[in-house]
């Protein structure tokens, strides 16, 4: 069969939830984001947008241009990476239409553990903990934030200062006492 009727994978097909660095989302909960999670999201979306995928799309035109593609390197290697692109945009797109922004400020002061909150916890092994409940898009563990639907947030979740909890764990069950409650400062209005 000639290769003019061969159909390429543009990739579509794929779960574009398929990113390694962003768990799916339970089945019917909400994609909850803080305001800053939310605008470098956007900010991503909009530099692919404006910025990468154009810049791309000229190489690439300039490229199929030079004649044969079969062994054209950059027209094969911007034919990839815009695929990659169009994925990410689909992905970032979806995300953003979904999110729920919710700004952790608002429960400065408390010490009941919401999203956002920055929870100090003791284990029953005496280890202390400090980590920040984000949303799964924005969580970074090696910055100590877990996302919301972590088994530790979810423990962690409506406790107070004071309170123990159980974690699950496959080790087996595990006490955490919170010790303190924080949230960022809310923005001064202008």
């Amino acid at each position: 069969m000639s290769k003019a009727f061969t159909r390429e994978s543009d990739g579509a097909e794929e779960e574009d939830s398929a990113y390694p660095d962003s768990p799916a989302l339970p089945a019917g909960s909400r994609n909850y984001i803080t305001p800053a999670g939310f605008a470098r999201l956007r900010a991503e979306l909009l530099e692919l947008i404006d910025g990468e995928r154009p810049k791309l799309v000229d190489t690439v035109h300039w490229a199929a241009g030079n004649g044969d593609r079969s062994e054209n390197g950059d027209y094969l290697y911007g034919k990839k990476r815009l695929r990659e692109i169009d994925r990410r945009i689909r992905f970032l797109t979806k995300r953003l239409e979904i999110a729920e922004v919710v700004d952790p400020a608002v429960h400065a002061g408390s010490d009941q553990v919401f999203f956002g909150a920055t929870v100090t916890y003791v284990d029953d092994q005496g280890g202390e903990r400090t980590v920040t409940i984000m949303g799964i898009d924005e969580a970074e563990s090696q910055r100590s934030q877990v996302s919301w639907i972590s088994p530790v947030a979810r423990a962690l979740l409506r406790a107070r200062v004071g309170d123990e909890v159980r974690l699950a764990t496959p080790g087996g069950v595990r006490h955490l006492e919170v010790v303190a409650v924080r949230y960022p400062a809310a923005d001064a209005a202008p």
